[in-house]
């Protein structure tokens, strides 16, 4: 190889400006193809996907959040408030402005009554909310914790106090049964309603009217369109729809009426149930004892809740709905009239009352409550005295068959149709429904006893008041209502809701009905009557039924005393009645449970529910 020149150049430059070149162009044109592939990429996304980017553009700027309507107001029929919306407050925390949650907690807890249930529950819900939300800690705070916090609210951040309305029922206990209350929405209660409706909803109605009226109390949503940033967090409002307000309910409830029977029942456990005989309409509806309300409305504590359930008197039981007793002597009223109206007695028929009943070829007798009976009776003596010999001898000339059937008639063993959830049905036995129940034929001797009301017969206080209720009028069996009136959103007057059908008892002879209620005055108003105590004084003449149902049965030889029997196994004390006796307004069925005598304890309840509204009725 020959060697290289000293003055030989290393590199040509012509060659190296043509590599260049060549270098120069093929980048110019790999930037030219981008520019023409980003150029075309936006023309494409502008030209036809403009609308569709836009939507998303506009969906992570702007969100759709629901504005709670305010509950429906709920009112008595005389216009008293008796669920209202009271404006209460809110401790809510926001947690990124809060430096240290421990600490924090710690302030507050020497500021509200926060407990550690409190506390508890706002850290399982944290997780569900951002950094910057509102996550509440307590409701309802007293006037004296919203100072405490106002005044130290410079050393708190993240913590917030927001008014909002709450739910809140004025007469406590009183109505608690018949309106039930609100409680927190959960998944359970969003299965049952349009879920869409409720976003922003934080209460709803867990039984009674705020249950059975939850569509129309609640109302209808709002929504408001706000302005995000990237974060989520709201900048301004854009845009909002007003949501409509629930519709206010007027109850066919009288409170002076409950009261006077809540107050007349006094410590006693019972039930009360008054009905106006003409429209079905509910007048009072009283359970004792029960609990207030306002407890559950912002939720209650599992130690007081534990201590309700663990009550012996069952102060969550709805006696008045559910409670089941045995009628006694206060379905001899409507046997008496199944055995006029089946021509099994005679108006005037008299039978001899010697204190004991005696079936064909059995040696036990069937007493009656009176030593050495009544002597000779009709059916009107039989109903003023409450005979039992008079009645067993009916039942069984009756037969249990048409006993039912004509019981059936008046709506005992059958659910009343009350605008109240949960209402039990009560029994009107038979021969077939005790062979599916028990496997056993009927036997006559449970046809005696089911003439004055023991044995398998049970009803429910509302059922005996409906029943009654069709006996005074005369034959009309109406579905009782509480729903009296309602006034929709934007209406000035509340529309009086329509009167339910009435499903007519077939009436074969009128004056069989008139000895029933001339027996039933009788009652009251007769010389042997037994309950005539409570009309010594009464401004109105009354018709009623005494009623006494046994807890436990006697032995053969053991007879009653009521004094040496323990209190939990005294007989129930039960009465109905109507007035006045020549135009009924009100029927009412009392029972107070182990009260002992129907005339002593629940006559003179029924008794101050019918002063009380009579009174007012017919004062207008």
């Amino acid at each position: 190889m020959l060697a290289r020149s000293a003055h030989q150049p290393l590199k040509h430059e012509a060659d190296e400006q043509r590599l260049f070149a060549r270098r120069a162009r093929l980048g110019f044109a790999i930037m030219a193809l981008c520019i023409v592939a980003l150029a075309g990429r936006y023309s494409y996304l502008q030209l036809f996907r403009h609308a569709d980017y836009t939507t998303r553009s506009e969906s992570n700027r702007v969100h759709v959040q629901p504005v709670a309507p305010n509950r429906g107001l709920i009112y008595d029929r005389r216009g008293r408030l008796i669920a209202e919306n009271r404006p209460a407050y809110r401790l809510e925390i926001i947690p990124e402005q809060v430096g240290d949650l421990e600490a924090t907690f710690g302030a507050l807890s020497d500021l509200v009554d926060l407990g550690p249930e409190d506390l508890d529950r706002w850290r399982r819900v944290r997780p569900r909310y951002r950094v910057f939300d509102r996550i509440p800690v307590k409701f309802n705070l007293g006037e004296t914790e919203v100072a405490r916090l106002a005044v130290s609210r410079h050393q708190l951040p993240g913590v917030v106090v927001t008014p909002y309305l709450a739910r809140h029922y004025p007469h406590g206990a009183l109505l608690t049964h018949v309106l039930g209350y609100v409680g927190r929405l959960d998944v359970a209660d969003l299965e049952r309603v349009d879920a869409a409706n409720y976003r922003g909803t934080t209460h709803i109605g867990k039984i009674g009217i705020e249950l059975q009226y939850e569509t129309e109390l609640h109302g209808t949503a709002g929504v408001e369109r706000v302005e995000t940033n990237a974060r989520g967090r709201v900048l301004r409002v854009l845009e909002r729809q007003d949501p409509i307000h629930g519709s206010d309910l007027v109850l066919s409830l009288d409170v002076a009426v409950q009261r006077a029977a809540w107050d007349t029942l006094g410590d006693r456990a019972g039930a009360l149930v008054a009905i106006d005989p003409s429209d079905g309409s509910v007048v009072a509806m009283v359970s004792k004892p029960s609990y207030d309300g306002n407890a559950f409305v912002h939720g209650i504590g599992s130690q007081a809740y534990q201590q309700i359930l663990a009550a012996a008197d069952r102060p969550l039981f709805n006696r008045a709905l559910n409670g089941g007793y045995e009628p006694g002597s206060t379905l001899k009223p409507f046997i008496g009239l199944a055995g006029l109206e089946n021509g099994v007695i005679q108006r005037n028929k008299r039978i001899f009352s010697g204190g004991e009943f005696l079936l064909p070829g059995q040696e036990r007798p069937f007493r009656d409550w009176k030593d050495g009976g009544h002597g000779w009776v009709d059916i009107r003596g039989a109903l003023e005295q409450s005979v039992n010999t008079y009645f067993y001898q009916l039942a069984l000339d009756l037969g249990i068959e048409r006993i039912h059937a004509y019981l059936d008639q008046f709506g005992f063993g059958h659910a009343t149709g009350i605008d109240l959830p949960g209402e039990s049905r009560g029994l009107n036995p038979s021969p077939q429904w005790k062979q599916r129940r028990y496997g056993e034929p009927w036997y006559p001797g449970e046809t005696v006893i089911a003439g004055i009301g023991q044995g398998f017969n049970v009803v429910t206080p509302l059922q005996l008041a409906n029943a009654l209720a069709a006996l005074a009028n005369g034959g009309a069996r109406m579905a009782p209502r509480l729903l009296y009136a309602r006034k929709p959103p934007g209406t000035e007057r509340a529309r009086r809701s329509e009167a339910p059908t009435a499903q007519q008892i077939a009436v074969r002879d009128p004056r069989n009905w008139s000895e029933i209620r001339e027996g039933m005055r009788r009652v009251v108003s007769g010389p042997q009557g037994t309950a005539r105590v409570i009309g010594l004084d009464a401004r109105f003449e009354i018709a009623g039924k005494t009623g006494t149902a046994q807890v436990y049965a006697l032995a053969e030889d053991e007879e009653y005393d009521e004094a040496e029997v323990a209190e939990h196994l005294r007989h129930h004390a039960l009465f109905i009645a109507y007035a006045p006796a020549g135009d009924p307004r009100i029927a009412v069925a009392a029972v107070v449970d182990h009260g002992g005598a129907g005339a002593r304890v629940a006559a003179p309840v029924a008794r101050a529910v019918i002063d009380a509204w009579l009174a007012q009725e017919l004062a207008q």
